[in-house]
Parts: structure tokens; sequence; C-alpha cells
């Protein structure tokens, strides 16, 4: 597989990030002016702040989106540090102001609905790209779709099962969607291998 086609996955897995961030996001603007008045200053800009992260990452992927599988091999852990980081201070913000206003939950549905997108988009583009090679590795790439799909059927109802309950911590949503984010990841990763 061309070097550049592998880039792809890389790309996969930042957009599958960037989707996160910009849905949560869109879920703590929709509920921030709810916050207490004493507090809406500090909400502001915990949300403003996220907002930079965001686009600093997105920014960092647009610069790498050209680059060879070796930068983006060191971009990627660049990359992982800053949605830890992006990950921390959402949760700052839930444990903060999300019991107030019910933020959790409306942030966890923004997420599930971002991973399971990324999950339909990716295993949509790589059954298209299937269809560029020989019949002998079709059938390894198209077992590769087959089990991408399986898995984010399974992770989507994982996720729609907590969603349901309503009553979970914060933390145990974030583990579930972290779980769910490991599985795309591993797909993403066996699909492209089938790709080398």
């Amino acid at each position: 597989m061309p070097a550049q086609s592998s880039i792809h996955f890389f790309l996969n897995w930042a957009k599958e990030r960037i989707d996160e961030m910009d849905a949560t996001l869109t879920s703590l603007e929709s509920k921030a002016g709810e916050v207490q008045a004493d507090s809406h200053a500090k909400a502001s800009q915990l949300i403003a702040d996220l907002q930079k992260q965001r686009d600093a990452f997105r920014e960092t992927v647009e610069k790498q989106a050209e680059a060879g599988e070796a930068v983006w091999a060191r971009t990627k852990a660049q990359l992982e540090a800053e949605w830890v980081s992006f990950g921390d201070e959402v949760t700052k913000y839930i444990e903060t102001f999300g019991r107030q206003i019910g933020q959790q939950q409306v942030t966890f549905q923004g997420l599930v609905a971002a991973q399971l997108k990324a999950w339909r988009e990716v295993a949509d583009k790589v059954q298209i790209a299937a269809g560029e090679f020989a019949a002998e590795r079709r059938g390894e790439i198209d077992a590769s779709v087959a089990r991408m799909k399986a898995d984010a059927a399974a992770a989507e109802e994982k996720l729609q099962k907590l969603a349901r309950a309503g009553n979970e911590s914060w933390s145990a949503l974030n583990a579930a969607l972290a779980e769910t984010r490991a599985a795309f990841d591993r797909a993403n990763q066996t699909a492209r291998d089938a790709f080398k």
C-alpha cells in the first residue's frame, strides 16, 4: 500500500478524536447558560480553554496531513498527550459544573454519537478501498470490515445501555467511552495492517 494511503488510518484516528472534542464542546456550550451565576465566568473560561485545546489539536493534524508515516507516529504520540489533557479538563468541568445543570448525560450522548459516526465512516471507507485490491487480498480486507462493523455494533449496544441507565458516574461513562475508543483504534489498526 502506498505510504500516502496508510496515512488515512492516522487521519481516521485523529478525526475520531476531533469529532469527540467537537461533540463535547457543543454539549458544554449548549448548557453553559444554565451554570449558576457565581460560577458562570469560570465555566466560560474552561470552555474557552477546551476550545483552544481542540483548535491546537486540529491545527496539528492539518499541518501533518501530508506527512509521512514516521512523522505521523511521532505526531500521534504528541496528540495522544493533548487528547488526555482535553479529557482531564472535561472531567474537571463535569465534576465542577455538570451536576448543577445535568451536563453529564448530554455530554455522554454527544460522545456516543460521535464515536458511532466515526466507526461507520471508517468501515465504509475501508470497504470502498477494499474494492481496489485483487480478489485474494479483498477477502482479508472484507473480513476486517466485517469485524469492524461487528465491534461497532457491540460498542453501540454497550454505550446505549449505559446511556439508558442514566445514573452512572462520569468516571464510569468515561471508562466505557475509553474502552470503545480503544476497540475503534484496534479495528482501525487491523484494517491498516490488512492494507499493508
